[in-house]
């Protein structure tokens, strides 16, 4: 008898994963469909390395964990950038964009930090503009780093490229609902 409950109980975990992986295969293509900037590959692999979203059964769910995810890689931009200045582990002309990306990793955080209370009241289409705000700091920091006297190297132009993907995840998702 406690052999067939444990076979019923891995058929139904099975299914559980084999539930959330469709979700998560017919949402990010949708997302990309929509948004040719949104590639549907990452989108995937994203979701499914997240312990969350692989047991998310709606795309609620999928908005909640891949929000998280990308107020996760905000706040690990931040504290790159952070140490890279308390070191002083840069040149002198480049502490100007290193600042700015400091301050637009911060509101990026922040924006993202607010949309998942907004989520959680399921209010998509607010949550939808609250994650638009942060949708810009990727691609700001990078210019920041081209402007000036002598335009620079950013140092985070792969991970500025990644952060981006993870924050269009979820305006995309929150497209779906509202």
């Amino acid at each position: 008898m406690t052999f067939l409950l444990y076979l019923v109980m891995f058929f139904l975990l099975l299914n559980a994963f084999a539930i959330a992986q469709s979700l998560i295969r017919d949402s990010c293509k949708k997302a990309a469909d929509q948004n040719p900037k949104i590639h549907y590959n990452f989108c995937v692999k994203s979701l499914e390395e997240n312990p969350q979203s692989k047991t998310a059964r709606s795309l609620d769910r999928l908005v909640m964990s891949s929000t998280k995810n990308a107020v996760s890689k905000t706040t690990s931009m931040k504290g790159i950038v952070d140490k890279i200045l308390k070191e002083n582990r840069y040149e002198k002309y480049s502490e100007k964009p290193l600042r700015d990306c400091l301050e637009l990793y911060s509101d990026a955080t922040n924006s993202l930090t607010d949309a998942l209370t907004i989520i959680k009241s399921r209010d998509y289409k607010t949550a939808n503009v609250v994650i638009s705000a942060a949708v810009g700091a990727p691609p700001s920091c990078e210019i920041g780093f081209k402007e000036g006297k002598e335009p620079l190297k950013s140092p985070f132009t792969k991970d500025n490229d990644v952060l981006f993907q993870m924050i269009l995840i979820p305006l995309a998702f929150t497209n779906m609902l509202k």
